[in-house]
């Protein structure tokens, strides 16, 4: 079955899988949470008459991501350098992948960047630009993984394939008693991935389970998707082995450094806000339903690390942040840490847990332990 849903603040349409679930508090004296907490933060910006959106700090970094990735790149295909010095600069690159990802796209593809939804396009399609594709991000990460966070079967955030399990209710396979330990190399495929097939396998699927975000169609997204990536390996393979002087074989390596680095930054950043052992893995009752309202599952399922860590905070987007960015995604992640200890605040006047680790090695950690957790087979040690 299938139904829809209608965002008023966003004016979208998404159809979601699955037959619908319902969340609804167990606890009556729950049900004020998210009213006076949003009532709070609404206080906070008209009492100190800040816009919600990006700022001057947001459009220096944004300048900067993009700085980070392209200066590099071109000064590994034009300068000549030593391969020693390029494969430093590939490491700078690959942060700046990353950090396009964390700070540029990711705000613009949740139309938290600017009141102006063509630049939230345009500074949204950067992903496309660095070889992902925002459609399919967009229904997989603000329809999916932020209305079903930590539901496996329908947070997609959660589906490794089989190769890494990251809920007790993922089906277990043999060598997922290693995954604490190859997980970790994984990560660093991620955005090639992206590049290669991720994508196309992801319209496909959304198209033959009638998944869509917005009013597009999925001929246009897969031109889109055709498109972007043609222009992407023209520009960053085929123009530089072709035009520049470059050693093929140095300059690939580069190339596959770069996403080396960025896959893993990405998914160091992105696994310790939900796959930790302080977070919880819901599942729906017999009448389909997570008991507990949308935003109390927020804070049970998310975890925040390393708040008070400067250079974090400005590189990782706020996504160390995920409790403020999953209750207020609509916000540009620059506020988060003014909006956190209003968020804390709430929840414990509500008797509720606010995921926090003091820093970011304990947040690793915890999704380690978590891993390693889940490589134990439940049901042979029941049996």
């Amino acid at each position: 079955m299938y139904y829809t849903i209608f965002d008023t603040t966003k004016q979208t349409r998404y159809k979601l899988l699955n037959t619908k679930i319902k969340f609804k508090n167990k606890k009556e004296s729950l049900s004020q949470f998210y009213p006076l907490l949003k009532k709070r933060i609404d206080l906070y910006f008209s009492e100190n008459k800040i816009d919600k959106k990006a700022n001057a700090q947001m459009v220096v970094k944004t300048i900067a991501m993009l700085s980070m990735y392209f200066v590099p790149f071109f000064a590994i295909i034009t300068l000549s350098l030593p391969f020693y010095i390029n494969l430093l600069l590939a490491i700078v690159w690959g942060f700046g992948l990353a950090g396009i990802g964390l700070s540029v796209m990711h705000d613009a593809n949740h139309q938290s960047y600017s009141h102006n939804n063509l630049v939230n396009k345009i500074l949204g399609y950067t992903l496309n630009v660095v070889g992902g594709n925002a459609y399919t991000w967009q229904v997989q990460h603000n329809v999916l993984h932020h209305t079903y966070t930590n539901i496996q079967g329908h947070d997609e955030d959660l589906d490794a394939g089989i190769v890494v399990r990251f809920s007790k209710a993922a089906p277990y396979r043999s060598w997922h008693k290693f995954q604490h330990y190859y997980a970790f190399l994984l990560y660093s495929l991620v955005t090639i991935s992206w590049v290669v097939i991720k994508d196309l396998k992801k319209l496909l699927k959304y198209h033959k389970e009638n998944i869509f975000y917005g009013n597009t169609t999925t001929k246009k997204e897969l031109t889109v998707i055709i498109v972007s990536k043609v222009l992407y390996v023209s520009y960053v393979i085929a123009i530089p082995l072709i035009l520049f002087p470059v050693i093929w074989w140095q300059y690939l390596l580069c190339f596959l450094l770069m996403h080396l680095v960025a896959g893993f930054i990405l998914s160091m950043i992105f696994q310790p806000a939900h796959v930790v052992g302080e977070a919880s893995f819901p599942m729906p009752n017999e009448q389909n339903e997570i008991e507990n309202a949308w935003a109390v599952h927020e804070l049970l399922t998310t975890a925040n690390f390393a708040r008070k860590n400067p250079i974090l905070n400005w590189y990782a987007g706020g996504l160390n942040f995920q409790v403020e960015h999953h209750l207020f995604p609509t916000i540009c992640h620059i506020h988060y840490k003014h909006l956190a200890p209003i968020v804390k605040q709430t929840a414990e006047e509500f008797g509720l847990p606010y995921n926090d680790f003091d820093t970011f090695s304990e947040a690793i950690y915890s999704h380690y332990k978590v891993l390693k957790e889940l490589s134990v087979n439940e049901k042979a040690i029941t049996a």
